[in-house]
């Protein structure tokens, strides 16, 4: 009998699966909870329950690509999933999650909110009946929490076409009485920052990158516990925790795609565990790949 005390019930589950499906289970995108990660999720829960008032509060999640932010959002929306109202006969969407356009202008932003509704909508109407298309929808679905992400991609237009993406922000916010929530890079922080009534608006929120400490042991306990390894692997000892963070730099989504990729081998190899040699093995070639 294989003592499987050190996973979690999902891998358990899986240890004995054929390897593709081993390998495919070890790869396949999960929740790993850590403190900011929930006090972020908090934070946005609390922006979602503000009550409508002539000036809702909104809020910048900016952070290093690949430090989590899109795993946060998309828990986030599975939170808040839209439904029916029976009682009304229409479909409801509290939360609207879109991406600011490569190239940012009013036209652009209408028709990825229209999209993000599903609604039939012609690229060539005049803006205005963008506009207004967009924002009776918003109302007639209950609209809550409006979330953009990429907003760092403002700064690829001019400053003409940052001012009036950034008012059309505002104006939703103001007219739909909705939180907003800006999400995207550092360059994010500049590009809201640019604008004094915006900036007022929108309270900055940090996701930072991984320091050594015990959150991040914590972190690395709980995400081998997701990993379908017959032998308990030692990610949360001071060697594997350095340098994955030397290798990683810090960066969420690069811990797990190394983590991954040892268990990988681990599984391939018959190892069943990921240890500090493997681990180095592995990190250094990945680390490569990525630079």
């Amino acid at each position: 009998m294989l003592n499987l005390s050190h996973l979690a019930d999902t891998a358990q589950a899986h240890v004995t699966a054929a390897l593709p499906d081993r390998i495919r289970h070890v790869h396949t995108a999960r929740w790993i909870s850590y403190p900011r990660a929930e006090e972020v999720l908090a934070s946005l829960q609390r922006l979602f329950d503000y009550p409508q008032c002539a000036r809702m509060p909104c809020m910048l999640l900016y952070g290093d690509s690949g430090v989590g932010k899109t795993m946060i959002l998309e828990k986030f929306s599975r939170m808040h999933r839209g439904g029916y109202d029976a009682t009304q006969g229409r479909a409801t969407r509290p939360l609207i999650v879109i991406d600011m356009p490569p190239a940012p202008d009013e036209r652009r932003l209408y028709a990825a909110i229209l999209e993000a509704l599903r609604a039939p909508h012609l690229h060539a109407a005049p803006l205005c009946a963008l506009e207004l298309s967009a924002r009776a929808l918003m109302r007639r679905v209950g609209v809550q929490a409006l979330v953009i992400d990429e907003v760092h991609h403002l700064l690829a237009g001019s400053y003409r076409e940052q001012r009036r993406s950034l008012n059309v922000l505002k104006s939703l916010a103001n007219r739909l009485k909705i939180t907003v929530i800006a999400v995207g890079t550092r360059d994010a922080l500049e590009a809201i920052q640019s604008d004094p009534q915006i900036v007022s608006r929108f309270e900055p929120m940090e996701l930072p990158r991984w320091s050594e400490s015990d959150t991040f042991r914590a972190f690395l306990l709980a995400l081998q516990r997701e990993l379908p390894l017959q032998k308990a692997s030692s990610l949360a000892d001071r060697e594997c925790t350095q340098l994955l963070l030397r290798r990683s730099e810090g960066i969420t989504g690069r811990v797990c795609w190394i983590v991954g990729q040892a268990a990988e081998e681990a599984l391939r190899s018959g190892v069943e565990c990921i240890t500090p040699e493997l681990l180095d093995t592995v990190s250094e070639r990945v680390s490569r790949s990525i630079r």
